[in-house]
């Protein structure tokens, strides 16, 4: 367990007023298949992958690791949210540090859903490891991003660039 140490993984499942965060399930893989494959959902991250390619290649519990959370509404996932190691991270403030990732269902957009399980997620890991620093990438032009990294709590460490865009690194102290 190198990224989150000797945290005990996987938690018991994390309520929130709407969401559940828990650990991958088999019953997950569409959902998967669904949020990497949408052009939507992949617009500041490159670009989607081929579905054929994703039914072909995820396992049956697709993204099963320490910090790995499936975001569930009313029994259906509708989001990802990450949190890893960033060693390899391009950037040297944010190397060593966990960073926070999140991929969200286009049909699950505009309700604060990500806002709610990522401030939920960042409670948890306040919890197991008292002041870790977290950082955020995100592209400048991915608004809907910039604001929830305010929202969260993140600042601006650096802008820089990278794929053909300006990112910006925030961190969560």
């Amino acid at each position: 367990m190198d990224d989150l140490g000797a945290t005990a993984w996987p938690p018991a499942p994390i309520r929130t007023e709407r969401l559940v965060l828990r650990e991958p399930e088999a019953r997950d893989r569409a959902a998967f298949v669904e949020l990497l494959a949408s052009p939507e959902v992949n617009a500041y991250l490159g670009a989607p992958r081929q579905r054929e390619e994703l039914e072909r290649e995820l396992p049956e519990v697709p993204e099963r690791w320490p910090g790995s959370f499936v975001v569930e509404l009313d029994g259906a996932m509708i989001g990802h949210v990450l949190l890893r190691r960033a060693t390899g991270h391009r950037r040297p403030a944010a190397a060593g540090k966990l960073d926070l990732g999140y991929l969200f269902l286009p049909r699950a957009w505009g309700s604060g859903y990500a806002a709610e399980a990522c401030a939920a997620a960042l409670d948890w890991l306040a919890g197991v490891l008292p002041g870790e620093p977290v950082v955020l990438t995100t592209q400048r032009a991915n608004a809907a991003s910039m604001r929830l990294a305010e929202k969260l709590g993140f600042t601006e460490v650096e802008r820089f660039e990278a794929w053909d865009a300006e990112q910006w690194l925030g961190m969560r102290p």
